[in-house]
């Protein structure tokens, strides 16, 4: 699959079959989302494979938006070490551009996975950070269920010209 058809084909998957995902296929998932940008090359990210029932099975408890993870094989919790950071609070920007990769190299792969977002929601951080045991300078940004899809999200053309300015804001060409 080139990446134009992964970006444009990707979609939350929400629904998986019970298949286990290589071991393999989730470290060249892990090696694609490590290759992400980040500000001053500073690669500020950590990420918790999570492959637990249990655990998986404890995450929609603090964490609604992510009951999917209870049928997935497996998740990936993606965190930023803000010790790492060389421009403080670009670790945002930095674990998103990967969280993004780790989505698109799912996808090509023939994975489904979906984002559920922790940062900023105090709650959520809190309920990461005691199931997983993060220190205080880890903070969870997201937490992405990922498995064989068990369904076929349709496709639909995105592109809107009404949010396309040239030069300034409401110019239009």
């Amino acid at each position: 699959m080139d990446i134009l058809e992964a970006i444009h084909t990707r979609r939350s998957i929400r629904k998986y079959t019970d298949r286990p995902v290589p071991r393999e296929l989730v470290t060249e998932i892990l090696r694609a989302a490590m290759s992400a940008p980040s500000a001053v090359n500073a690669q500020p990210w950590v990420f918790i494979v999570v492959d637990n029932r249990k655990l998986l099975e404890e995450v929609p408890t603090f964490s609604p938006y992510a009951a999917m993870c209870r049928e997935a094989p497996l998740a990936i919790l993606v965190c930023g070490d803000i010790t790492l950071e060389k421009a403080p609070g670009y670790w945002v920007q930095d674990c998103s551009a990967a969280t993004q990769n780790l989505l698109l190299a799912a996808h090509a792969a023939g994975l489904g996975a979906v984002w559920t977002g922790i940062y900023p929601m105090k709650d959520r951080i809190e309920g990461f950070r005691k199931a997983f045991g993060l220190p205080e300078h880890v903070i969870p940004l997201a937490f992405v269920p990922i498995g064989y899809p068990d369904q076929r999200p349709e496709l639909e053309n995105r592109y809107k010209e009404e949010k396309i300015y040239h030069n300034r804001y409401g110019q239009r060409k």
